[in-house]
């Protein structure tokens, strides 16, 4: 029986993250757990964008949250390069909100005064204005909001990193191996069982995505629920680079890669655990291209793939302390916001972990990272 001061559950983006500030805050035989393979689902079909912008329709303090989140991002990516050697390309040029019809348009304006209004930083741009920003745009588009504080990484470099700073520390890698339940002492978790054997803990995090709710703790499920939400996404391969920022439509998002690949997302499609890549979303996900630009008119797909978005209720991460069971942590639920909210999520839990946390942090964002059985044990 092997035996962890922190056994993490999920190799993803998340629980990589935790290690990793476990480890920076002094924690030593740390180890993650994961079903597959290390960073192989959600976190690696992500598109890597920092767009707390983009992706939030309202002000308010989940906005917030992802907001603080995104501005840790020049500092940790930083880091990563010190420690790892794996620049994770942070792009801080900025997204692109774009409208082809007359309701986009009046969307937008509605948009822009809110976000003026509360302060966010946004330029309300003509259609020239437009154009000469991204010249490869459809002559369709009729304007669009320029936000200098959406960004994006490369989430397959941020794996990289994260996975090597975990072997450069002797954070242990365990792959192919599925949690069966949680052990249990009493009221305090000690650790897992799998298949084939059980790994003791004093610390037990779940981080595992969109399967966290499939993990038994005494034959009954983990006290919150997390469904996957299947995103689908397409990229093309043009030897030159068409685009520079992230742009948005109604009917999709464009993402343009240092090397000239360009990403088109992303579908949403509650259908449980089924990874296939279907004709329709991609036909949908081509037409979302072709509004965007004639230059994609022809081009062959160059990569479909599909991930699972982790789904809370409401929406919402779950992360901090399970009620009612010493020892057991999550982190969970970021559906479209994982990589936005790794590094977050990763230092407020971490130092929630080693009795260090910073308390008006949880207080501010409390009803954002909260698990929802805490709050019902409350009411």
């Amino acid at each position: 029986m092997a035996n962890y001061d922190v056994l993490i559950v999920g190799g993803g983006v998340i629980g990589l993250s935790v290690a990793r500030e476990l480890h920076r805050l002094g924690q030593r035989r740390i180890a993650i757990l994961e079903r597959g393979q290390i960073g192989r689902e959600a976190s690696l079909a992500a598109a890597g964008m920092l767009a707390p912008n983009g992706e939030n329709e309202q002000i308010d303090d989940f906005y917030r949250f992802c907001d603080a989140s995104r501005r840790m991002y020049p500092e940790f990516a930083g880091e990563l390069l010190t420690e790892t050697g794996i620049d994770i390309e942070l792009d801080q040029t900025g997204a692109l909100f774009v409208a082809f019809t007359e309701e986009d348009s009046k969307d937008l304006a509605v948009r822009c005064a809110r976000q003026t209004a509360a302060g966010v930083p946004v330029e309300d741009l003509s259609h020239a204005e437009t154009l000469k920003a991204e010249p490869s745009l459809s002559m369709n588009v009729r304007s669009s909001l320029y936000f200098p504080n959406d960004w994006q990484v490369e989430n397959q470099r941020l794996l990289r990193a994260l996975t090597r700073y975990a072997n450069k520390n002797d954070i242990t890698l365990i792959e192919e191996t599925e949690v069966d339940s949680l052990v249990l002492e009493g009221t305090a978790v000690r650790g897992v069982t799998t298949s084939n054997s059980q790994l003791s803990a004093g610390t037990t995090v779940l981080a595992a995505g969109a399967w966290t709710s499939q993990i038994a703790i005494n034959n009954a499920r983990v006290p919150f629920s997390v469904k996957p939400i299947r995103g689908q996404i397409i990229s093309f391969a043009p030897r030159e680079r068409l685009f520079r920022h992230v742009i948005y439509s109604h009917r999709g998002y464009l993402v343009p890669r240092a090397d000239g690949r360009v990403l088109i997302g992303a579908t949403e499609e509650d259908v449980g655990f089924d990874h296939s890549a279907t004709h329709e979303a991609e036909v949908q996900l081509i037409n979302a291209a072709n509004e965007f630009s004639p230059m994609f008119g022809g081009r062959p797909v160059a990569e479909t793939w599909t991930g699972f978005r982790p789904f809370a209720e409401g929406g919402h991460p779950i992360v901090g302390e399970v009620p009612g069971y010493k020892g057991l942590y999550v982190a969970t639920g970021h559906y479209r916001n994982g990589i936005l909210l790794t590094p977050i999520t990763a230092r407020m839990l971490a130092q929630k972990i080693v009795g260090s946390s910073d308390e008006s942090l949880w207080e501010h964002f409390g009803a954002v990272v909260t698990p929802p059985a805490e709050k019902n044990a409350a009411a």
